[in-house]
């Protein structure tokens, strides 16, 4: 398809080996590129709206999607609430013991390295599995219709920086709307892809989308 002579323009996703494949063929291409799309929760956000719409978006599909919730930075004050509503609207909260051994089965790190660094690999292993696959990675059962699991992570963990593509979402703690915004810019690392907000402060909306100038940005919703 790529080489036949009636077609003038490619347009691909999937993965750097199908953009590289694309782009040897001597056509003009339109390709995506990577995301690793942050959400924010501020203090002025429904959480019992946040909870399902991250839940929505984070799984489906397993999370496969360039466009889903990858991780999730939450104002501190709302903090344990929202955790709260997570668990209400039918998520799994893993502690930090099972969050290290999904992440050990998750990526690969380099020698001296542990997952507090962003440069880990991800392995292909749990990519769109089941989050009852993924659980079972961590040592933890959960029933089969649980769709999503989260746990508290630091913002230089691996889960955070890396595109995972599976349905565990990262929980990071910030002092307030400016530390959530400048956590959220580090984690997107400038691909310019998507972004979410949960907030009923304009204010707050307006700054973080101009701070991330993403092709899609999300307002108190699914990524879907």
């Amino acid at each position: 398809v790529f080489h036949h002579p009636d077609v003038a323009l490619l347009c691909v996703t999937g993965g750097p080996g199908v953009v590289k494949a694309a782009m040897a063929a001597g056509k003009r291409v339109i390709a995506a590129g990577p995301g690793n799309p942050p959400v924010v929760v501020d203090e002025t956000a429904c959480l019992a709206r946040a909870a399902e719409s991250i839940i929505e978006g984070g799984a489906f599909d397993n999370n496969l999607l360039c466009i889903a919730e990858k991780e999730v930075f939450v104002v501190e004050s709302v903090f344990d609430d929202f955790k709260a509503a997570l668990r209400k609207a039918g998520a799994r909260e893993l502690d930090a013991r099972a969050i290290e051994k999904l992440s050990q089965a998750a990526f690969e790190f380099e020698p001296g390295q542990g997952v507090g660094c962003g440069q880990a690999h991800l392995k292909r292993d749990l990519v769109g599995k089941d989050a009852r696959v993924l659980a079972e990675a961590a040592g933890v059962q959960v029933p089969s219709s649980t769709l999503l699991l989260f746990g508290e992570t630091p913002e230089d963990h691996a889960f955070v920086q890396v595109e995972q593509m599976m349905p565990f979402v990262p929980l990071v703690r910030v002092r307030d709307i400016d530390q959530a915004i400048a956590a959220a810019v580090k984690a997107e690392h400038g691909y310019r892809h998507t972004a979410i907000i949960h907030s009923r402060n304009v204010e707050n909306v307006t700054r973080r989308a101009q701070a991330l100038n993403t092709t899609l940005f999300v307002q108190n919703g699914p990524c879907t």
